[in-house]
């Protein structure tokens, strides 16, 4: 019982000792690191006001001094240069699908051209619409006409599963059925080979994107789509947009082939100028026989990219920033190693007058010369490795495949080099501040 108690007693008189001498422990490091980032805040300060009294003759002779002692340190500076090229690779690559797809569906919008859908339907494949509603539709004011008809199509889009050149599975492709009218309408159909569609039968044309992607598309072939057999008789272009990547037939042959009736999904209207929108618009959201909802084709085109385009973008960025963190740390490991070995020189720079700003402009401009080579580098690369290189991804619009082309674009490819650039600002940053810190002494002692 006795060494019971002196057991109970001793355990609490360990308890605070531990714990003076972690508290201890704790007020000295809070201590140690209060004065040095005092230190620190002084000699930033310093630096700073070092600047207004150095001359730029100065920082050129100490930045084209650094700069020319890079090839004996080039094993560092290559892979320093290298992580860089490979975060703008990615950068790059990732979002110029992002751009690539933007540009397809929303290239060919119009504000000349109105859209119309049910209401309250944010796609087609969501809307409906009569015979009766499209006819009240095509007379509407403000409908271009030609011939003593209106230049409107009322269309009919549904999705079908269609092989992959590449891989042979399935993906989703629209399949549109239009009126003869339909080319007037969007104005930039072209028929590049075989001949248009004959309304009535069962014939299809195949936008440039889809024929190239997808199998058994080629003028001549026939395709089994559902329980039809449709005849390949053409290939198109529409300017580089949506439509590029959907097949096209005769709309009241595939209301029969899909047993949809008279019903129509959409229609879309030429008008005779933008101007005339908000009259066509307000006659057709103000005719108690309709409830319709009239959309810019351009702003619809938009609409439909967003989901896609935002979750591309974001993907990228997020992968791209998580490589530029292993292409900062690189950087810094190669600043810091130059400062290590340039250490005498800088202590003696200092020693014959050379104040501290000159010795951070050098580091920093260093470091930012690398990541520049490095993204420009990277830029180049991404450029001539995707630009224009065809894909296909999905719209989760419509959950249908869209074909495209990868589109480096300038913008990109400038704030790829703004990436870079930062990543050379921040990875020179801290070894800049070292080295202006080096003590002299210290520094001329250095072997």
């Amino acid at each position: 019982m006795h060494g019971t108690g002196s057991a109970n007693f001793l355990e609490p008189l360990r308890m605070i000792t531990w714990f003076l001498i972690v508290s201890r422990a704790i007020v000295l490091g809070l201590r140690a690191f209060v004065r040095d980032f005092r230190a620190f805040v002084r000699d930033l300060w310093a630096i700073f006001l070092d600047f207004f009294s150095t001359s730029s003759d100065q920082i050129v002779a100490v930045t084209w001094f650094g700069l020319c002692t890079i090839p004996r340190r080039k094993g560092s500076a290559i892979a320093a240069a290298f992580g860089i090229a490979g975060v703008v690779i990615v950068f790059v690559g990732i979002l110029s699908i992002a751009q690539g797809f933007r540009r397809a569906v929303t290239s060919t919008g119009r504000d000349d051209i109105a859209i119309v859908l049910r209401d309250g339907a944010n796609n087609e494949m969501s809307s409906g619409l009569s015979r009766d509603d499209a006819r009240v539709i095509k007379d509407a004011p403000g409908v271009a006409r030609q011939n003593d008809s209106a230049v409107a199509s009322a269309e009919l889009f549904v999705i079908i599963d269609v092989p992959k050149r590449s891989t042979g599975t399935d993906a989703n492709v629209p399949f549109r059925g239009v009126q003869p009218v339909a080319p007037s309408v969007r104005g930039t159909v072209k028929i590049t080979q075989g001949r248009m569609f004959e309304p009535g039968r069962n014939e299809v044309i195949a936008g440039v994107s889809a024929a190239r992607e997808f199998a058994g598309l080629d003028v001549g072939k026939t395709i089994k789509l559902g329980r039809t057999e449709w005849n390949v008789v053409g290939v198109f272009t529409a300017g580089g947009g949506v439509a590029e990547s959907e097949l096209w037939t005769d709309s009241t042959v595939l209301q029969q082939a899909y047993q949809r009736g008279d019903s129509y999904q959409s229609v879309y209207a030429k008008l005779v100028s933008e101007d005339k929108f908000p009259q066509f618009k307000d006659a057709l959201t103000s005719n108690p026989q309709l409830k319709v909802k009239v959309v810019r084709q351009a702003e619809f085109y938009a609409d439909q990219s967003t989901m896609t385009t935002n979750f591309i973008t974001t993907l990228g960025t997020v992968i791209a920033l998580m490589m530029a963190l292993g292409a900062l740390l690189g950087a810094l490991n190669t600043m810091y190693n130059a400062v290590a070995s340039r250490s005498r020189e800088i202590a003696t720079l200092r020693a014959l007058g050379f104040g501290a700003a000159p010795v951070v402009c050098s580091v920093l401009i260093e470091s930012i010369v690398l990541a520049l080579i490095g993204g420009t580098a990277g830029g180049l690369g991404a450029y001539l490795a995707f630009d224009g290189y065809g894909a296909a991804t999905m719209n989760f619009q419509t959950w249908s495949q869209i074909a495209f082309a990868f589109a480096v674009t300038p913008k990109l490819l400038l704030n790829a080099i703004l990436l870079a650039a930062t990543i050379g600002l921040l990875g020179g940053l801290l070894p800049a501040i070292r080295a202006a810190r080096l003590p002299i002494a210290a520094g001329l002692r250095e072997t």
